[in-house]
């Protein structure tokens, strides 16, 4: 049985930089940070006091009171990027068969903030204060439940863990159950809402994060040799996956066309890559041949370009591995270094600026990259947004773990 094909006809996105994908999109361009002073609660304490906030995004404006009472931060968001993917992509109920449209959201942590609240709950006022609503709202699955129920989706409806990795896979999935038959449409992505005391704390303890809290818009600066850790950050991307002629029959907007998928693991250490960077070459090289995409036609990388010492090396690693003499010729940029890193979400988001950069023909710059790291010597388009064909666009994701996913994307011919 031949695979059917994939295209994306909806993005949506809540991020750093603003409540919107195509909004996020123009300030990515732009070269503008959504790094800043984390101020959800008191950092005094901490060692890192920066992050990527949606400040942007005010839960009132979405949700009537009692409703948001039953959804931690993480499905909100999901929620709200939902909402706007499948409004943009402009697929009605009455197009498809509900049982054939599902819903696969990852996520590295899931209801972290409502884990914490309930816990000092318990600490403060016992058992039986407990909210009910504490093991929805903390479920790692809530928000692409919560997606279902919204829209009625009745098809294949999971969730993906595995830390940074979490959307790509989740998309990897979705593109997967639609090749095979399983599904006309998807909602895929993912989102994480971890800017809380615990998790800030943990990474923190894990010495990972920059400390660069003086200067939070040029603390992320991936391929830098000045870098010193990543910025966490929080949001949510959304992808509507439709089958080719699906889409092509109701005259849906194409962004791209999601063609390969990608997976592997370093069976090396639960934090750091393996320094030969075989996990995502390899990822990579499945995603190229899985999707049929000549090497040669690659004109841009979403990197995974977390600004740490050794990931940012590996990449570069990796990437040189793959595509050997074209690999000085392919624009390669890191969202991170703009929004901070959004964990179990940065795949998807990563997804969402490779469907617009191969749909419009731009790609944005690395912010920060004032003095490259000698051994990330690659094209990580420094300064300002690049206007260019992208034929062809990969996406990396790569986790705590040893994760390791790779999406690729091309311009839809039809």
């Amino acid at each position: 049985m031949s695979k059917r094909r994939v295209v994306i006809t909806g993005v949506g996105a809540v991020t750093p930089l603003g409540v919107g994908a195509e909004l996020s999109f123009e300030r990515l361009l732009k070269g503008e940070s959504g790094v800043g002073p984390i101020s959800s609660f008191e950092v005094a304490a901490f060692a890192t006091r920066i992050a990527g906030e949606c400040r942007d995004f005010q839960v009132e404006q979405h949700f009537p009171r009692i409703e948001a009472k039953k959804l931690d931060r993480f499905t909100q968001l999901a929620l709200v990027a939902a909402k706007e993917a499948l409004d943009g992509s402009g697929v009605k109920s009455s197009q498809f068969d509900p049982t054939r449209a599902g819903v696969v959201i990852g996520s590295g942590i899931g209801g972290i903030a409502e884990l914490e609240a309930q816990d000092k709950v318990l600490g403060e006022r016992g058992p039986d204060r407990i909210t009910p609503f504490f093991i929805p709202k903390m479920m790692m699955n809530a928000a692409a439940g919560q997606i279902s129920i919204y829209h009625g989706l009745e098809g294949p409806n999971f969730a993906t863990a595995s830390a940074c990795a979490s959307a790509s896979h989740a998309i990897g999935m979705a593109l997967r159950a639609i090749q095979y038959d399983e599904a006309d449409v998807i909602v895929a992505g993912g989102s994480e809402a971890t800017v809380t005391p615990l998790a800030i704390g943990g990474f923190c303890a894990l010495k990972a994060m920059s400390r660069r809290n003086d200067d939070p818009a040029g603390a992320s600066r991936p391929f830098d040799r000045d870098r010193d850790g990543f910025v966490m950050g929080e949001g949510a991307a959304i992808l509507v996956l439709e089958e080719a002629e699906h889409a092509r029959r109701r005259g849906a907007r194409i962004f791209a066309e999601l063609c390969g998928f990608g997976t592997t693991a370093d069976a090396h250490h639960i934090t750091a890559p393996k320094e030969d960077g075989i996990g995502p070459t390899r990822a990579m090289q499945i995603a190229l041949r899985d999707g049929g995409v000549d090497p040669a036609a690659v004109d841009y990388i979403n990197a995974h370009g977390t600004s740490t010492e050794y990931n940012d090396v590996v990449e570069t690693l990796a990437i040189r591995n793959v595509f050997g003499a074209h690999a000085p010729r392919i624009a390669i940029s890191s969202t991170k270094s703009m929004i901070g890193h959004l964990l179990g979400a940065a795949g998807a988001v990563g997804a969402m600026v490779s469907a617009l950069s191969v749909a419009r023909g731009v790609v944005h710059p690395t912010r920060n990259l004032v003095n490259p790291d000698p051994r990330c010597d690659l094209d990580y388009v420094p300064g300002a947004a690049r206007e260019m064909r992208v034929r062809a666009a990969l996406c990396n994701a790569l986790g705590f773990g040893g994760h390791n996913a790779c999406l690729a994307f091309r311009s839809f011919a039809g």
